[in-house]
């Protein structure tokens, strides 16, 4: 089995082409550009197959796609920072809703079929209110950044071409996930490396944080993986599927565990430019349709991968 996956060099990617190498029968490509940091990878790299693309250029995707003719696609490249996207809209949006449409027209003008995950988000739903939680796959979008306006249009698009040209689509919105590897501008990541770095005497005691009191869902990545691979093997071409634990945290509940791991006596400091626009106070996610599917349940408790990704940081700074 032929399996292509968008986004291999990224943080879900990584964590994704592992688990797949772990089964029998299956050969993995990944898409990467030219100047696409691999260190994620680079312990896979003899077992990749790596085709040099971008997903903004259509007649590149199609080359590759052309090329590898995949039986399964993981399409997880995307501008996918919240932050950023406020001062990088139009990259955003064109990153995130061109190139997946440079996909899905390279499947459709190739005349094949693969099944198609897209990559979507929680943070397509937006603003939810109180009495909507925990969120279902019913509610309504109401995006609240550049970003979750993309994966909106993303989750649309993917429904369009189901209907209009019956592509293998399965949608899934994941929830907030974290783990070893991941960005550091994402929170878990970013308070873990502030804390390696204070302890490493690199940084003065000072914890820099934004907004700590919204409530976020969070999975460890290596079973949001394992979720992802359970979509494209049980889930319905055309459905929309949350993943999620369906437990909140508040961001403060977050920076304590994370500060329970160390001796070091940290001081907390809020700085205003960390602090969004507009932000979601809470997202919480119902994944009772996904899991009566495919038998899913996450494995690694949430303590358990922020240790993981605090020990992690400290063998990286």
């Amino acid at each position: 089995m032929k399996i292509l996956i968008t986004g291999i060099t990224g943080f879900v990617g990584s964590h994704l082409a592992e688990y797949l190498l772990n089964k029998n029968n299956i050969q993995v490509y990944g898409i990467i550009r030219w100047r696409s940091d691999t260190k994620n990878i680079s312990h896979l790299r003899d077992k990749l197959i790596l085709h040099e693309a971008d997903m903004r250029d259509a007649t590149s995707m199609r080359s590759a796609i052309e090329s590898i003719m995949p039986d399964k696609i993981f399409h997880l490249a995307a501008q996918s920072f919240v932050g950023t996207s406020f001062h990088t809209p139009q990259e955003t949006l064109t990153t995130n809703i061109i190139g997946q449409l440079n996909i899905f027209e390279a499947v459709r003008l190739l005349k094949i079929n693969p099944f198609i995950q897209i990559a979507g988000s929680s943070e397509s739903y937006g603003l939810v209110y109180e009495n909507e939680l925990p969120v279902r796959e019913t509610n309504p979008f109401r995006p609240l950044s550049p970003y979750g306006v993309s994966k909106v249009a993303q989750d649309l698009l993917g429904y369009q071409y189901f209907k209009s040209y019956g592509l293998n689509i399965v949608r899934t919105r994941a929830f907030n996930h974290t783990g070893l590897r991941r960005g550091e501008p994402f929170v878990c990541s970013n308070f873990a490396k502030q804390i390696a770095l204070i302890e490493k005497k690199k940084q003065k005691p000072m914890l820099y944080v934004g907004n700590l009191e919204a409530i976020r869902d969070f999975s460890d990545a290596r079973d949001i993986v394992q979720a992802y691979w359970l979509a494209l093997e049980k889930c319905k071409p055309g459905e929309a599927y949350n993943i999620s634990q369906g437990k909140g945290h508040k961001i403060r509940e977050v920076l304590d565990i994370l500060l329970s791991f160390t001796d070091v006596k940290i001081q907390v400091q809020e700085d205003p430019k960390r602090l969004r626009p507009s932000d979601l106070p809470i997202l919480v996610g119902d994944s009772t349709k996904f899991r009566a599917e495919t038998g899913w349940q996450p494995q690694i408790p949430f303590e358990t991968t922020l240790e993981d990704l605090l020990n992690w940081w400290r063998a990286n700074v």
